[in-house]
């Protein structure tokens, strides 16, 4: 048996790695595939030997079958990730006084979605923020690609990105949106306090409700030919410059272990 209809196959190391890390409840069973002297692996069997989570080893043809991608040797079965809305969001914001969001219009391609939440996990961002149409889902492939940002950074899906965007300007938070033809440039742009970051899809952007609900518009300062970056690269740069000014002015962030390139 493959699981429940309500269970998802989750796969790749570090996805397994986070959910046990974060929300062990949910995972169900892990499968390992059968290799000798792999330390990850085995990192992954004595966490959820600790955590009472049933391990068993598979073939790599089953783990084949089970994976959309590549799997790296693990997968696990799970409860699908809780699913949270605007009243969550707005209660967010009540507890964290220099909350920053990250929101994602128009983001369809899962691997996108997985990059911004690894990106936004890594900058301390409190929530990634999207439509309920035209944007990716928490899939398997996702939380791949996220490489566990998808269990540590909720994701939020509203009907109405537009009417949000106002609803967090009431609420005193700083929307800033970006675009390629802004005036303003990115490191002009006061980052500090409350702040939502609005990024659009590579090809077309951010919609015009989108666009016209956001306090300030801003761009990147591009030198080189190409007229776009993607989206996840555009969302590192521009929330690592919301860290910089709030590191610099003296503002505390949650987590700080420091820096990894991998």
């Amino acid at each position: 048996m493959l699981g429940q209809t309500d269970d998802q196959w989750v796969y790749g190391v570090h996805a397994v790695m986070g959910l046990l890390k974060t929300d062990p409840a949910r995972v169900h069973e892990i499968r390992l595939a059968r290799r000798r002297g792999d330390r990850r692996l085995e990192r992954i069997r004595a966490l959820a030997d600790a955590r009472s989570v049933p391990c068993g080893w598979a073939e790599r043809g089953e783990l084949d079958a089970l994976a959309e991608g590549r799997h790296q040797g693990v997968a696990a079965r799970c409860a699908v990730g809780p699913s949270h809305d605007e009243a969550f969001l707005l209660q967010l914001i009540g507890q964290r006084p220099e909350v920053l969001l990250l929101i994602l219009d128009g983001i369809t391609d899962p691997h996108n979605l997985g990059a911004c939440l690894r990106v936004a996990d890594a900058a301390g961002v409190a929530a990634v923020v999207a439509p309920r149409d035209r944007a990716a889902g928490i899939t398997p492939s996702v939380q791949k690609v996220a490489s566990g940002a998808a269990a540590s950074v909720p994701y939020v899906v509203v009907t109405n990105l537009a009417r949000l965007l106002r609803k967090l300007r009431e609420a005193g938070v700083w929307v800033v949106g970006t675009c390629g033809d802004a005036e303003a440039g990115l490191y002009g742009v006061d980052l500090r306090g409350p702040l939502a970051l609005v990024m659009g899809a590579e090809d077309s952007g951010l919609r015009r409700l989108t666009r016209e609900s956001c306090d300030v518009l801003a761009r990147l300062p591009m030198q080189g030919q190409v007229e776009s970056l993607n989206v996840s690269v555009a969302a590192g740069i521009c929330l690592f410059e919301a860290l910089r000014q709030r590191l610099a002015a003296g503002g505390a962030m949650e987590g700080g272990s420091g820096t990894a390139f991998r």
